[in-house]
């Protein structure tokens, strides 16, 4: 695995409040898991252009990079302050809970 993707990944994650690896973009997400994970943080309360969006599809080595990062093998993947949260199934459970809403509010800054 190479050491500066992960290192920009690291940097991408600690860096920004909300950071979705996604395929697409939070105005053009190019999957229903992408898009529903948008849908997921609007619902939630988060304004779509406070999160810091990767596109994986436009570059192969954060595609591959981010799932070692975090040992999770699909895409989107949600952090949020630095902690990984999981995909669109797990945001789905956490928004239904009100955990999500929980997490995010005042992190996007």
């Amino acid at each position: 695995m190479d050491q500066n993707t992960q290192q920009r990944i690291d940097d991408l994650v600690k860096n920004h409040a909300i950071v979705l690896f996604m395929k697409g973009d939070a105005s053009f997400p190019m999957c229903g898991f992408s898009g529903r994970a948008i849908q997921i943080l609007k619902a939630s309360g988060v304004d779509p252009r406070t999160v810091t969006t990767v596109n994986v599809l436009e570059d192969e080595a954060i595609r591959q990079g981010i799932k070692d990062y975090s040992r999770w093998p699909t895409i989107p993947q949600l952090y949020v302050k630095g902690e990984f949260v999981g995909g669109s199934d797990i945001m789905m459970e956490m928004y239904e809970s009100g955990e999500l809403q929980q997490l995010v509010a005042g992190s996007a800054a």
